[in-house]
């Protein structure tokens, strides 16, 4: 197993790792590594003194390869309280996905404390081990420990499970609480599958993600659910949680159609 989800090669350069590769295809990676790439790099483009990342939204424009990476940044709307940033990742010096991060002042104080409902659960005492319905086992699936509450790989419907990362996602570098929610929240509509994964294909175009707060421990979860219309558009609404609660929501929009 890699060391890492990258490995830097230049600044705004990095050299893709088998940790990175998704379950359908050797060449391409899961989307969770290449959207935390790009939140990486908005978290030290600069920001307002005191600010943190409220909000991160993803568009992926096609698959990203297993191959060297650049990122590049760059402020938007700047601001003393509110900032919006941009960053875009190329392969081949093409564009494969976009995100825009809202910078929010945070001050302790400014706001009364109104905790989410939702109930943590207890932390699984047994790993399950990540693999594709046909059994085959994927370097991203490896790259992180997974712990279901409910639902598992292969099975359909709404899931709730933990994970912790195995690696750094930068070489030498450690993980950020926005780089550990990032590189997890990509597999909800697979971790909440509403339909056999073999038989039909529903592609995440984007990714939106509001934190509220950023995790405060190395394992973080996610509870998820994925509904679908009749014409093949579909969603998958995801709560974010840690060990001191629920700390924000996820959203991705899907593409669905029946496998060829």
């Amino acid at each position: 197993m890699p060391d890492s989800f990258y490995e830097p090669l230049a600044p705004e350069t990095y050299r893709s790792t088998a940790a990175t590769v998704g379950p359908w295809d050797a060449g391409l990676q899961h989307g969770g590594p290449p959207a935390a790439l790009l939140g990486h790099a908005l978290e030290n483009a600069g920001s307002p003194a005191g600010s943190r990342i409220a909000r991160i939204a993803f568009d992926f424009f096609s698959p990203v390869p297993v191959a060297d990476l650049s990122t590049r940044t760059e402020v938007v709307r700047p601001g003393r309280r509110i900032q919006l940033s941009a960053a875009t990742l190329r392969a081949g010096g093409r564009v494969v996905l976009r995100a825009t991060a809202w910078h929010v002042l945070a001050e302790a104080g400014r706001s009364p404390d109104i905790a989410s409902s939702f109930v943590v659960p207890a932390l699984p005492a047994r790993e399950t081990e990540a693999r594709f319905p046909n059994g085959e086992r994927f370097g991203y699936g490896d790259a992180l420990e997974w712990r279901f509450v409910r639902g598992g790989f292969g099975e359909l419907g709404a899931g709730t499970v933990w994970t912790r990362a195995r690696m750094p996602l930068i070489a030498g570098e450690p993980l950020s609480g926005l780089e550990r929610v990032l590189v997890m929240a990509d597999a909800a509509n697979g971790v909440s599958a509403a339909l056999p994964l073999l038989e039909w294909t529903f592609v995440p175009i984007d990714l939106l993600i509001v934190v509220q707060r950023l995790p405060a421990t190395e394992w973080v979860g996610m509870s998820c659910e994925t509904t679908m219309g009749a014409d093949g558009i579909g969603t998958t609404e995801n709560t974010l949680f840690d060990g001191e609660g629920a700390f924000g929501r996820a959203l991705q929009t899907l593409y669905v159609e029946r496998r060829a």
